[in-house]
């Protein structure tokens, strides 16, 4: 009889998104004169901008005539965005990469969890709390993560980093201990919070030192807005020998319905002796057939000088939907944090109250959906985070409708 993947089995409930969508669905079944805002999921509500728009309609036509149309693509991605991503997005910083270290794909939350395809079970994974629960479910799924405790909420085998207000919501280096895979996303979802130069410094320096890998997540990197924040992992020295970075398109042009993103893998990353670069290519060429050739030319547009400026319109408008959900809510007494170089907002309970009740009650009284901090983990208990990537007109009124509730 075939086998199953008992590790399936050992993951607790269902994914924390499919639960808010269940309990919303739930409430608005119930209630079908409820008028919903949703705060909650990081889905972004902006069009396409005008130069994405126009350079997809012409990679259409391409596709159209025999001269032009294309099939199957380089499964790490065409040329014309891999060197777009090197000049723009690195070199523009002073950060030298290759094209052939970047591999464009349909998702940072793909990659994430496929990353470890190219990783030994035995690995000892860290994990920031509250974390984006991506990184710990595919470790679950791969069987690094050991047993869940119902109790703790957390994994036997994990390596948990409490990220709280006390530290900043920033990991401590672990002193004594091993760890093999490290998860690091700044600016962080779920709190919004960044790290600086000397805090990526101590990481990469560990890092190199023990032998482990960083696993970067920076897709939120161009709502930073503070210029000493690092916007790359690779502009912290020594950080090619240790690291790999996750970037997306999905929140930085709007690209959450068309799948694309990519991962940085340098040459110089070696761990057991081989290159991992070259693992990370083999994987993609077995498991991955590209993201489509008209998606690629439109995330390509994003570079010219029209959409710099188009994407960054976008940006500013999220971002100042960022300050005002935080200053309204500071002004109703509330303790927030994120929402600077970040769209999220992370959002102390008042008195106490546990993060899926006070989501039930935002949801019945204020008919406004957020998600609960204790789906990020132990440490999330006791917050809520709040998008900002809803309409400015129903952002301002969600605030106005918590603040009326309290």
């Amino acid at each position: 009889m075939v086998q199953i993947n008992e590790n399936y089995l050992k993951l607790p409930g269902s994914y924390l998104f499919s639960e808010i969508a269940r309990r919303v669905a739930a409430y608005s079944e119930a209630n079908p004169q409820a008028k919903l805002i949703k705060l909650g999921i990081g889905d972004v509500t902006r069009p396409l901008c005008p130069a994405v728009i126009e350079a997809m309609h012409a990679a259409v036509d391409e596709m159209g005539v025999q001269e032009t149309f294309r099939g199957y693509g380089p499964e790490q991605g065409y040329d014309f965005l891999r060197d777009a991503i090197a000049k723009h997005d690195y070199a523009a910083r002073g950060v030298q990469m290759a094209a052939d270290e970047i591999f464009v794909s349909d998702g940072a939350k793909s990659d994430c969890g496929n990353i470890g395809d190219i990783f030994g079970t035995d690995n000892v994974v860290a994990v920031c709390d509250p974390v984006y629960p991506v990184y710990v479910d595919t470790n679950a799924m791969a069987g690094r993560a050991g047993e869940y405790d119902e109790k703790t909420g957390k994994w036997s085998r994990l390596h948990y980093m409490p990220c709280t207000a006390e530290n900043g919501f920033s990991p401590v280096v672990p002193e004594g201990k091993q760890v093999d895979l490290i998860y690091l996303c700044f600016p962080n979802n779920p709190t919004g919070a960044t790290a600086n130069k000397a805090q990526l410094q101590a990481w990469v320096d560990y890092a190199n030192t023990v032998g482990a890998v960083i696993l970067f997540d920076g897709a939120y990197e161009a709502f930073i807005t503070e210029p000493d924040v690092p916007h790359s992992i690779f502009e912290i020295p020594g950080a090619r020998t240790c690291a790999i970075e996750f970037r997306s398109f999905s929140k930085t042009a709007g690209f959450t319905g068309n799948r694309c993103a990519y991962t940085v893998v340098p040459h110089e990353l070696e761990r057991g002796g081989a290159s991992l670069n070259r693992l990370w290519n083999r994987r993609q060429t077995t498991k991955f057939n590209g993201v489509p050739y008209v998606v690629q030319r439109g995330a390509a547009a994003i570079y010219t000088d029209a959409g710099k400026k188009q994407v960054q319109e976008t940006i500013s408008y999220y971002q100042k939907n960022a300050a005002v959900i935080r200053e309204g809510l500071q002004t109703a007494g509330l303790t927030v944090y994120g929402g600077v170089n970040a769209p999220y907002i992370w959002l102390k309970t008042p008195d106490g109250c546990p993060s899926w009740d006070f989501f039930d009650r935002l949801l019945q009284e204020a008919n406004v959906v957020t998600t609960p901090g204790a789906g990020f983990g132990p440490s999330g208990e006791g917050y809520i985070r709040l998008t900002a990537f809803g309409g400015a007109a129903a952002t301002a009124e969600a605030v106005e409708r918590v603040k009326a509730i309290l």
